[in-house]
């Protein structure tokens, strides 16, 4: 049991510390700022598609749902083209897997674009997010996609480049540094990994000038929002097929780092904070800080600074207004919206029921309830999926992951919860085929012994 123990605790680290849970407010004192009255409900909302007027850098508008029970924020980030950076930085103290149902969170569905040339491709790897820019005139389409990037070991490249190739079903050629890493943890890989599921590239891939670096697919959706690849782009398998289509070979690609965003908006000025206090970027703040001061100066009146120190300490990376450029400019501010839950979560993961028969694996034996819960989420949300559940016995809670369709596939999810998440596993065997009532409930009762 204290191995058991020691592995969720583990396993909540692994989780939770990435995704950045910030500082200790609650739910109420983090959303007090953002929750003005409902203007309407409406189930289909922009989340991909934008158009913006010249002169102005900001796009989409905040919006909010209630959650409902067995909802957990990366189902919510997926289905709403967020990635789990932005929902749970929206959302401080609200639990990423275990969300209380009836919970109002927000949808941080508005963007500050980022600092750069509109033109192909722009990706701010602070705000995990990528921007393809449409036209030139007037005013331009603006698609956008949350992503996943590099680690801080294995960081993504900055700079310009372009898309030099594109490719669908590509082959994944494990780099020596990669295959070494995997060959350490005991889970060596082949030179080559074809595609299909077990294949990290997805279905797409676009590749960079840059060499070895793509923007590809993934199976691995719920790590959209996070710093979990090898340093190349990583998009959700929905988001990267209209990527795809809508990019020409030779579109410009241009990668930045800017946790600091301002944007202009029908006379309000925002700002917008993806790094905390303690992860200053002295180099990038001092140009914002810069920038700020430059308003000032243009318009003839102080900024109030204390917004700007709010929006800096709490770093929630949502368009915040700080300053009207003109008098009366506050009345435009864009509305929040109140979202319809949709009846079928896009995307989420869809748990097989468990077969006596069939093999399958032990993950767990606890006695908290929500613990099991939490653990079953997770191994869900596992690329390619591991299906979980919970059954209870006697006041434990067993996590149990298949069914599995023969030997081979339940020792390969054993070894994937080994490696992944840290979690020793046992295989539980299938129980013979039967022919009565009785059988059937003797055979439910091995399940839950």
């Amino acid at each position: 049991m204290m191995s058991l123990l020691s592995n969720m605790r583990c396993l909540i680290v692994l989780f939770i510390a990435i995704l950045s849970l910030y500082g200790c407010a609650t739910t109420k004192s983090a959303h007090e700022e953002y929750q003005p009255i409902p203007i309407h409900l409406e189930e289909n909302i922009e989340r991909n598609e934008f158009s913006v007027a010249k002169g102005d850098d900001v796009i989409g508008r905040l919006a909010f749902i209630s959650l409902e029970k067995g909802d957990t924020l990366p189902d919510i980030a997926r289905h709403f083209s967020l990635g789990i950076n932005g929902v749970s930085s929206a959302n401080p103290g609200v639990d990423i897997w275990v969300p209380e149902a009836g919970e109002r969170i927000m949808l941080p569905l508005s963007f500050i674009l980022p600092d750069a040339p509109r033109k192909g491709i722009v990706i701010n790897l602070a705000a995990m997010r990528l921007f393809q820019f449409k036209g030139d005139g007037e005013s331009i389409a603006v698609l956008t996609y949350p992503v996943g990037i590099g680690t801080e070991e294995r960081p993504s490249p900055t700079g310009q480049m372009c898309v030099e190739r594109k490719g669908t079903r590509p082959i994944w050629h494990v780099p020596a540094s990669i295959a070494e890493d995997h060959r350490k943890k005991g889970d060596p890989l082949p030179a080559a990994v074809l595609p299909g599921p077990q294949n990290p590239l997805g279905e797409y891939a676009l590749y960079l000038s840059k060499s070895s670096y793509l923007i590809h697919g993934t199976n691995k959706p719920a790590s959209i929002g996070l710093r979990a690849t090898n340093g190349c782009i990583r998009l959700y398998p929905e988001d990267v097929t209209k990527l795809y289509e809508n990019t020409p070979v030779k579109t410009p690609v241009c990668i930045v780092n800017q946790p600091y965003l301002l944007g202009q908006r029908n006379g309000v000025v925002y700002m917008e904070v993806h790094a905390l206090p303690e992860d200053l970027d002295t180099f990038e703040f001092d140009k914002i800080y810069t920038k700020l001061r430059t308003i000032e100066e243009k318009s003839g009146r102080a900024l109030d600074w204390s917004k700007v120190k709010k929006v800096l300490a709490e770093a929630r990376g949502v368009p915040v207004p700080i300053f009207e450029i003109r008098q009366g400019a506050g009345e435009e501010v864009a509305e929040t919206i109140e979202v319809r839950h949709p009846d079928k979560l896009y995307g989420r993961p869809e748990i097989p029921e468990l077969q006596t028969d069939a093999w399958s694996v032990l993950a767990a034996d606890v006695r908290d309830e929500t613990d099991a819960v939490r653990l079953a989420v997770i191994i869900n949300h596992q690329g390619p999926q591991i299906p979980a559940r919970v059954v209870s016995k006697d006041g434990s809670y067993r996590v149990i992951a298949g069914p599995f369709n023969d030997i081979r596939e339940a020792k390969d999810a054993i070894k994937r919860l080994k490696i992944d998440l840290e979690i020793d596993a046992r295989l539980l065997e299938p129980v013979k085929k039967i022919s009565s009532q009785e059988d059937i409930v003797e055979r439910k009762e091995v399940i839950r012994r």
